[in-house]
């Protein structure tokens, strides 16, 4: 009937046309036609025009007839009568601007004919002046209820179910559902409600999605997965959206066994019975975690057999806190010398484990010889005749050590003959003090340069004895 038009052409208007003889006298005349304009969406339902009227109080012509063209003037279509006009239905044009016309012509006119254009008329004629038809190309992808959704992606399957579709007023040539992440980005195409119902939304991870239902005509571009429902173009209609929100969960499940109570006495301390119930537990990662009682992260043993081989003795004093972590890849901040406080990401830590490291005894004993009294005068000064009593001594290591009066370390030597050989005229005026150590491993502090009332850990200092050092006079 009608050639389907272009979407989006401008409606143009004609000027009527009419013919004259050589003396300038009109031969005909199609008066003027009132009604309208006409505004209809094309949305599968009729659309017909009422309500023209023809004014031919001088309309002159043998012949007559109504012309419908578009906007551009191409013939769509020529009606008899105004009863043959109104019963057009412009819904089946399709989109665009019809205009609609009528013509008196005489004999002598050539080219009024469906698929030629108004402006190649010949002959005498006259055209009244057109009333316009817009057809507007409308799609409606009706309401969704439903939802919205959340589970946790936690490796269960999860569906979506009970959404209705109500498309009473829903219209558009083609159809599917869209699924999309929250920036609109498109996931799937499922094409029916069903297709939506069998995504497992677990396994799209952590986030949250739409579900959409889309209605559209011949012309949309862009409903690709891959590309973003927001660049959708041509004739569409998204209805509202449901969402599903995919919530990464972890459970790191729960630790029995312990606490741990060890003395630092230089023998192994290995725990032992520690069970975890991982019956619930989630995460695509894990590791064993060792912090001392502020988070700092000591270790990472990988499996509990690891845990089992760790040495606590070789901790020195102190607690430790040991941890079962189940994580996703995105976990940060699980490093030797980080803070499990810190850690960031998707990860959960077990209950924790307390395994408190005691001091075990040491006695550095007591010294006696002394004091020493030298003179800074450029000759050697050696003590002698020092002796110890570690009758009831005891600690995994010893040293000795040389302090000033505020206890700042001067030196470590390791032995007593490494002592008497030391010249103390070479430390220039003052006080020093000797001392006897025993530890145990984890001593922290016994370095030159730092200061023995700093000293931290498992030990003790011998009573000390006095080196003074005075002015040559």
């Amino acid at each position: 009937m009608f050639r389907k038009l272009i979407l989006g052409i401008l409606a143009v208007g004609f000027t009527a046309i009419s013919c004259s003889d050589d003396d300038g006298n009109m031969d005909v005349n199609a008066g003027a036609i009132s009604g309208g304009p006409f505004e209809f969406n094309v949305d599968g339902e009729a659309d017909f025009v009422s309500g023209i009227i023809l004014d031919d109080t001088h309309v002159v012509g043998s012949n007559s007839t109504w012309v419908i063209t578009d906007d551009s003037g191409n013939i769509l279509g020529l009606p008899p009568t105004l009863e043959a006009v109104e019963g057009v239905n412009f819904d089946g044009a399709g989109a665009g601007t019809c205009l609609i016309w009528y013509l008196r012509y005489e004999d002598d006119t050539a080219g009024v004919e469906v698929g030629e254009n108004t402006s190649n008329i010949t002959g005498t004629f006259d055209f009244s002046n057109s009333i316009e038809v817009i057809r507007n190309q409308v799609t409606n992808a009706g309401t969704l209820s439903g939802g919205p959704f959340e589970f946790d992606v936690d490796g269960e399957a999860d569906f979506v179910s009970g959404i209705v579709l109500d498309d009473t007023n829903a219209f558009g040539t083609n159809s599917t559902w869209v699924i999309t992440d929250d920036l609109g980005n498109i996931l799937g195409l499922p094409p029916t409600l069903e297709a939506v119902e069998g995504v497992n939304f677990d396994g799209a991870g952590a986030g949250t999605c739409l579900i959409w239902y889309l209605r559209y005509e011949d012309d949309l571009q862009g409903a690709e997965m891959g590309m973003n429902a927001n660049d959708l173009t041509g004739t569409f209609d998204l209805s509202n959206s449901i969402a599903v929100v995919r919530n990464q969960v972890t459970n790191a499940g729960t630790l029995s066994g312990g606490p741990f109570s060890f003395k630092i006495d230089g023998e192994a301390d290995f725990v032992s019975g520690i069970v975890l119930d991982d019956a619930n537990a989630f995460g695509t990662n894990s590791t064993w975690v060792i912090t001392d009682d502020l988070g700092n992260i000591l270790g990472l043993p990988p499996t509990l057999e690891a845990v089992e081989g760790v040495d606590f003795d070789g901790a020195g004093a102190g607690t430790c806190l040991i941890w079962y972590l189940r994580y996703e890849d995105d976990l940060q901040g699980a490093e030797m010398g980080m803070n499990a406080n810190d850690l960031t990401g998707t990860f959960d830590l077990s209950n924790s484990i307390e395994v408190v490291r005691s001091c075990g005894v040491t006695n550095a004993g007591v010294l006696s010889g002394g004091p020493f009294n030298f003179t800074v005068d450029g000759d050697s000064d050696f003590v002698s005749g020092i002796s110890l009593d570690d009758m009831n001594a005891s600690g995994s290591n010893s040293t000795w050590v040389i302090t000033d009066d505020l206890g700042n370390i001067l030196g470590l030597p390791p032995t007593l003959d490494a002592v008497e050989g030391v010249d103390f005229n070479g430390a220039g005026v003052g006080t020093c003090l000797i001392w006897y150590l025993r530890y145990e491993d984890g001593l922290q502090g016994a370095e030159m340069g730092m200061n023995a009332g700093d000293l931290l850990g498992c030990f003790s200092l011998s009573n000390s004895i006095e080196v003074i050092r005075a002015e040559a006079p």
